[in-house]
């Protein structure tokens, strides 16, 4: 998505210029459901730390529930941490929407880190499924997704639960984990839906390609930040 955006916005050959760090997600699973909660932080600053001296100029974190780490990361290194909470509800805003709904692993959805975030800051009001809902929004990003299985019955349970959220209030969804795009897309909801992975992404290519001035011959520009 980020290239895709580059080659959009530069065309030609132009592409991404990032600095890349992937961790073990297996053993950061582990640590989410033991709530060891200071092993994935401890992880999270190390690689923020590697991808900083690799010469990015911002943090990208391509997840949602470990943005519950994102003060550790700030802290850890120099350069900002484009927070992907952010991005996403600028992005609702700008629609003139106010009331969501949240799908995302239960940590996100339970936790005041992102629920919190979008409305304190931006003041939005979220709305998340009952309990035994988010169980189950829970056990198919971690049980189906991440492991590359997409189930029809689990494609509508997701319908099902997204309409009740509407019902309940919402004017749109944010699909608040980067695996949900695997399994349901706006064809899928009669209510705007709220892609974080591509809004983050796209927020991520404006942040590193805004460096460059417009008015500047190709050769003069300055250099795009690396992500």
């Amino acid at each position: 998505m980020v290239n895709e955006a580059v080659k959009e916005r530069l065309g030609g050959h132009h592409s991404a210029e990032t600095v890349m760090y992937r961790v073990d997600i297996a053993e950061i699973k582990c640590l989410q459901h033991e709530g060891r909660w200071e092993g994935t932080a401890a992880s999270l600053a190390q690689a923020a730390r590697k991808v900083e001296k690799g010469g990015a100029d911002f943090v990208v974190l391509c997840t949602n529930t470990m943005h519950r780490m994102a003060d550790t990361i700030t802290q850890a290194v120099s350069i900002p941490l484009l927070h992907i909470a952010d991005a996403t509800a600028e992005e609702v805003k700008a629609r003139g929407i106010r009331n969501v709904g949240l799908l995302a692993t239960r940590f996100t959805m339970e936790q005041d880190f992102y629920k919190g975030r979008l409305g304190n800051r931006h003041g939005l009001e979220v709305l998340v499924p009952d309990e035994e809902e988010r169980r189950l929004v829970h056990d198919v990003i971690y049980d189906e997704l991440c492991l590359g299985e997409i189930k029809e019955s689990s494609r509508q349970a997701y319908r099902r639960i997204m309409s009740q959220l509407v019902e309940r209030g919402a004017d749109a969804v944010i699909l608040g984990c980067t695996e949900i795009t695997m399994l349901v897309g706006q064809e899928d909801a009669s209510m705007p839906l709220f892609d974080t992975t591509r809004i983050h992404a796209e927020k991520a290519v404006e942040m590193a390609l805004d460096a460059r001035d417009p008015g500047a011959s190709d050769r003069h520009r300055a250099e795009p930040r690396r992500i």
